[in-house]
């Protein structure tokens, strides 16, 4: 088991950076060159005063119309994004790893605070779950991928907080929270889950098309 720990700690955790590092970075030349070969005319009106206006717009909690009109569902949304991305990077099990191997760390969460974002994660990939069940219009456009993304996501979350209690086996939970993270880094690039990458980009041509080009905004 020791050697299985060091395997997945070790070099599986370098060949998860490199293909989600690398498979962003392709993803993005790839967009470029599309743009440049099919739509070289979008950066002729590409705009930094309507792609920031639009995507800080969409970063304000019940900013657009639509936001307003779905409370919970924004509320959820906004929580669970802000625990997905905080949580990981301000844990301090995990600085602590960063520190060993770079000799770098920064401030981290109390580790009860981390403990319940994680529980909000979980729960946030639980009413998304039962949204795409019981919501007819969510339901038609829902195929089995997007089930999977949602468990890709809830693993290292879950198996963290089973490691952390320290429920079931201490040492598998361990081991399957730093492979189900591992798995979930490599599936960014290649998933839905790319729109962490994307929506900066997507916000942007929204912004600058709507702005510059109808004079109207975009929310």
């Amino acid at each position: 088991m020791h050697q299985v720990y060091n395997f997945v700690s070790g070099p599986l955790v370098w060949v998860a950076f490199c293909i989600f590092i690398f498979g962003s970075l392709y993803r993005l030349v790839n967009m470029i060159r599309l743009v440049n070969e099919k739509e070289k005319w979008i950066f002729s009106y590409m705009s930094w005063k309507y792609s920031l206006r639009s995507i800080l717009h969409w970063l304000t909690p019940f900013a657009t119309l639509n936001m307003r009109k779905h409370p919970v569902m924004t509320l959820v949304t906004f929580v669970f994004h802000l625990c997905l991305l905080i949580t990981p990077l301000f844990l301090m099990a995990h600085i602590i790893l960063w520190e060993e191997a770079w000799s770098i760390s920064w401030l981290a969460l109390p580790n009860g605070l981390a403990d319940v974002m994680a529980f909000l994660v979980v729960g946030g990939c639980i009413f998304f779950l039962v949204r795409r069940l019981k919501n007819p219009e969510v339901q038609y456009v829902t195929s089995a991928s997007d089930f999977i993304i949602l468990a890709i996501v809830a693993a290292p979350f879950l198996t963290g907080i089973c490691a952390y209690h320290q429920w079931f086996n201490y040492q598998v939970m361990t081991i399957l929270h730093i492979v189900s993270g591992e798995i979930m880094l490599v599936a960014i690039p290649f998933t839905r889950l790319s729109h962490m990458v994307f929506s900066p980009f997507t916000r942007a041509y929204m912004g600058s098309e709507f702005g510059g080009i109808r004079h109207a905004r975009d929310w």
